[in-house]
């Protein structure tokens, strides 16, 4: 009995870690947020590992481990986003700019205060991926739409990049507002996209079957190791690419 409930309390305890990043999040400790974050990822994992070897896979546990993923991987990326648009709307260049449309005094409530709300369209689209995914039959062995602990890698890695990266490029690109905006976007229509993207769920260890996960595992650790946390966000476009690279193979061999 207790075997059978060993996925759900991992499942609970990524809904914990994710809880509490939510604290974090909202009084602006985004290097703590997501620090939660990966660790709620990681037991989000091992929900799932443990649920297919113990053959405890069911209904409740599908649905709380979405409702976990909802908190973890949906709501603290959307609230991350929401401070770092905050934080760049008030930078001098975007309101020197924006100061130019008119008098700054009456445009500062629109930046300061609705501008950053862009970033809850990360929750939004989170909400319908983890709902489309619950009753799509199609998604059992590979995904169709980013999978929303990948966006959530995105996003959570960006305070980590401030914080601990000295690339001055990577830094500058986070605290442009438009290239937030952007991310948001675009993250958010990945998310609920039709594009097939690979899992990581080996069925077997041949290269044959596994060339595309081998190949992303191995890039994945070499750029962690030369790039940091810089290697995080690249790593998301990676599996992208790669993703599509294997879905035009897969076409042309069926042609």
């Amino acid at each position: 009995m207790l075997k059978k409930q060993i996925p759900n309390i991992f499942t609970l305890l990524n809904l914990l870690s994710g809880t509490i990043a939510v604290l974090m999040a909202v009084t602006d400790r985004l290097v703590e947020a997501a620090f939660l974050v990966f660790l709620g990822i990681f037991f989000d994992f091992f929900d799932g590992f443990f649920a297919r070897k113990f053959n405890v896979e069911g209904d409740f546990g599908k649905q709380l481990d979405s409702l976990s993923d909802m908190v973890t991987s949906g709501l603290v990326p959307g609230i991350i986003m929401f401070q770092l648009i905050l934080f760049a709307s008030k930078d001098k260049y975007f309101m020197e700019i924006s100061s130019e449309v008119g008098n700054w005094q009456g445009y500062s409530e629109i930046y300061f205060y609705f501008i950053p709300f862009i970033g809850l369209l990360i929750p939004l689209a989170s909400a319908c991926r983890l709902a489309k995914f619950n009753i799509d039959e199609r998604q059992s062995g590979s995904f169709i739409g980013l999978p929303t602990p990948a966006l959530s890698l995105f996003i959570v890695s960006l305070p980590l990049i401030l914080h601990y990266s000295n690339d001055q490029f990577s830094i500058d690109l986070i605290n442009n507002i438009y290239v937030l905006i952007s991310i948001t976007i675009l993250g958010s229509y990945l998310l609920n996209a039709e594009i097939p993207l690979f899992s990581l769920k080996f069925k077997n260890y041949s290269w044959k079957d596994n060339k595309t996960k081998f190949v992303f595992l191995v890039l994945s650790i070499l750029m962690l190791i030369f790039l940091k946390t810089v290697a995080i966000p690249l790593l998301i476009i990676l599996y992208i690419v790669l993703s599509v690279i294997e879905n035009l193979n897969n076409k042309y061999k069926t042609t």
